[in-house]
This record gives structure tokens, C-alpha cells and sequence, in this order.
């Protein structure tokens, strides 16, 4: 063996630590194949005392640690994070922010069933026998989190929502080459376009991405610009978050295939948890979806995630549902970030 091969095998990570302290350490995830970069150290010290108002902190005062955690070179397009927090309420374990190419979402499903997951594995939170209960306080408002458990080990995980509603069904908005698209709008945590794809004239297969993309941005800013929104209590909730598409799936026991494109132009690789629960209201409004029935949808990389409808609720002066989501997330990697003063990309950029 050579000696050079030999140092490389006994290297010393703590001297090479010494010298680049970690400015984040964090435990990488995904849920259905869409990433989420966990800070567990090294966040911010933010100072609100509540969730949206520690958001309102990130974006004033530091969004340049999550440029430097979702942006290349550390992060890439389609990254995405969350900052664990303080909880807001006193009955929550812990509070979210959600972080994304372009800023801060105000609701992630895959992220919180990563979480909840990840809570069970390092019994961040009393790990209770069949079943362990999380509440997650994130911009939204208050999630509560199940995850199955037993001989210690996490099971099937999935959470419930903050009331889901819809804004309006059958809504037109014309795009920049003249063509009119039909939309519904809902909130489901975030608000979304809903969009029959075959209508807009796309096939959801992963080989049309880019269009998908394309058109997916077209879509947002258009209804964006065309309307308002109109989340009862927080006006911060008040921003169209991304256009979702949806098509028939072909597959036994699978009720059609979900398209998510947020933020800026970000693949949801997987269902979309957010979105879901804003499609249970939509199929619950138009009498598709009963209390206590449950559908599955698959992304476009072939994963699902499922959503029931588990009671109707009044929201404001909207009649809302309380969705129930259901996926698994897997522990990817586990992650020290470093910036050296030295480093030409101080922070960082954005190539596609």
C-alpha cells in the first residue's frame, strides 16, 4: 500500500475541523426523493416569538445563511431546508421554518414527515409505543405529527394539517402567448394553482421537465398578477406559492399523478404534502372526497403520498377541511458546512 494511500485511510478530521469550523451542522433527508437539509446547529439567533415573525427576521436580517445552505456550491436548484426552532405554543415540541431556493415557504409536508420521523430516530421527543405524537409549530400554524413506533424503531409517519380551503374552482387566466388556462386556487398551508395538465397541453413525465417548469412559472405569475389571496388571519400566508398539475395515473390503486413547481421553478420530487391537502379540499368541495376517505397520488419520480379528508372545519369565512397526509422520508447523509474567509463564493450562486 502506498504510503500516501496509507495517510489518506488514517486522516485526521478533527485537525482539518480546527481550521474550518462549521458554520451548520445538519442531518440530510428525503421524502419520496425530495431532498430536506435539517439544521440542527448553527442557525441564526433569531429573537421573535412566534414562527412567521422569525421568518420576517431571516428574510431582513439574515438570508445569507440560507443562500449558503440551499445555493451552489453547497446546495443546488432544487434544494431544500428547515431551521429547527423554539416551539411557538406551549403544547408544541418544537417549531420550522422551511427554507427553498427563493426564500421561505409557510408549509412543507415532505418536510414535516421527515421531521417527525427524525424525531422518533433521535428521540428528540418522548418516544411513546404503538404510536408517538409531535406538535410542530411552522409558519402556518400548528401541525400534529404521528409516527408508528416500535421496539424503538420509527414506522409509518404522517401528520395533520392546518384547515385546507379553497379560494375559488374554475378560474381563468391568460398566459403571455394568449392561450387561457382553467385553475382552481386552494390553500393547503401555501397557496396553489391547480391545473389539469392535459388541458395546458403537458404530459407530467419526467422527459418534459423543463417544460413543465417553463409553463409552471408562466402559470404562477400570471394568476399571481391577475388576483389576490385570501388567508383569513395572516396576511404573511397571503402569497401565491406555486402552480401544481395534474393528471390521470395509470396505475392500479394510484388516483393520478401530482406536478408541484414552487418557489423559483423548483420539482417537487415528491407528491407535495401541501399540495395534497389543498387538492383534499378542492375534490372534498366539489363532493369527489367524503370525511374519512383517502386518496393516493404519485410524483413525478414515481412516489406517493396519500391525503384523507378527516373532518370539515370553519376557517374564517371559508368551510375548510383538516387533511391528513401519509409518506416516509429516509436519512440520506449527515453534513458540517464550512465557509472558508477565503472562499471567491462567499455566497454562493444559482445555475440550473
Amino acid at each position: 500500500m502506498s504510503r500516501a494511500f496509507e495517510k489518506i485511510r488514517s486522516t485526521d478530521l478533527q485537525k482539518l475541523k480546527s481550521k474550518w469550523p462549521a458554520m451548520a451542522t445538519c442531518i440530510d433527508m428525503h421524502t419520496g426523493g425530495e431532498p430536506l437539509r435539517v439544521v440542527i446547529d448553527g442557525t441564526p439567533p433569531l429573537t421573535g416569538k412566534t414562527i412567521l415573525a422569525n421568518r420576517r427576521q431571516m428574510i431582513g436580517e439574515y438570508d445569507r445563511f440560507r443562500k449558503l445552505l440551499m445555493w451552489e456550491p453547497r446546495g443546488h436548484a432544487d434544494m431544500y431546508g428547515c431551521l429547527l426552532l423554539p416551539p411557538e405554543r406551549p403544547d408544541s415540541d418544537f417549531g420550522v421554518l422551511f427554507l427553498h431556493n427563493e426564500g421561505y415557504s409557510t408549509m412543507c409536508g415532505h418536510a414535516t414527515l421527515a421531521i417527525a420521523k427524525l424525531a422518533v430516530l433521535m428521540e428528540w421527543v418522548e418516544v411513546v409505543e404503538p404510536l408517538t405524537t409531535i406538535g410542530i409549530d411552522a409558519p402556518c400554524g400548528q401541525l400534529t405529527a404521528y409516527c408508528e413506533a416500535k421496539d424503538g424503531k420509527p414506522g409509518k409517519v404522517y401528520f395533520d394539517n392546518v384547515p385546507a380551503f379553497v379560494q375559488a374552482l374554475d378560474q381563468q387566466v391568460r398566459l403571455p402567448d394568449g392561450r387561457k388556462v382553467v385553475y382552481d386556487l386552494a390553500f393547503g398551508g401555501a397557496f396553489y394553482a391547480y391545473v389539469d395538465a392535459r388541458q395546458a397541453g403537458l404530459s407530467l413525465s419526467a422527459a418534459n421537465y423543463r417544460e413543465i417548469i417553463r409553463l409552471g412559472r408562466e402559470i404562477k405569475h400570471a394568476v399571481a398578477a391577475s388576483r389576490s389571496l385570501a388567508h383569513p388571519f395572516e396576511e404573511d400566508l397571503n402569497f401565491l406559492y406555486g402552480t401544481i398539475f395534474i393528471e390521470p395515473s395509470g396505475k392500479r390503486g394510484i388516483h393520478s399523478r401530482n406536478v408541484c413547481v414552487f418557489a423559483d421553478g423548483e420539482v417537487d420530487r415528491s407528491a407535495t404534502g401541501s399540495g395534497v391537502s389543498g387538492r383534499a379540499a378542492i375534490h372534498f368541495a366539489r363532493g369527489e372526497l367524503k370525511t374519512g376517505e383517502r386518496i393516493a397520488i404519485e410524483s413525478i419520480t414515481g412516489s406517493v403520498m396519500e391525503v384523507e379528508v378527516r373532518s370539515e372545519v370553519s376557517f374564517g369565512p371559508f368551510q375548510a377541511v383538516v387533511p391528513r397526509v401519509f409518506g416516509d422520508a429516509w436519512v440520506s447523509g449527515f453534513n458540517e458546512l464550512v465557509l472558508d474567509e477565503e472562499d471567491i463564493f462567499q455566497e454562493g450562486f444559482f445555475l440550473r
